[in-house]
């Protein structure tokens, strides 16, 4: 998934980041705005986790969670 994509659809998938990240706080997803780079920042700040190993996390959570992809499907 593309930034833009993350970003146009940043809206409907913060629940589901939420849900992967649970100590996310609100005012966290507000600023995020579906900025990849910042995601993953909150969750190295969040969690006490590396760069490479948050990038990881948002990887893994993309090809996992099927809601991500059908979100973006239904955004094109």
């Amino acid at each position: 998934m593309n930034r833009n994509r993350i970003e146009g659809s940043w809206e409907q998938l913060k629940g589901h980041v939420q849900k992967a990240w649970g100590k996310l706080t609100n005012d966290d997803l507000n600023e995020i705005e579906g900025d990849r780079k910042l995601l993953a920042g909150k969750i190295q700040e969040r969690y006490g986790v590396a760069q490479d190993e948050a990038e990881l996390q948002i990887r893994r959570w993309n090809d996992d969670d099927d809601t991500v992809d059908s979100v973006i499907a239904d955004r094109r």
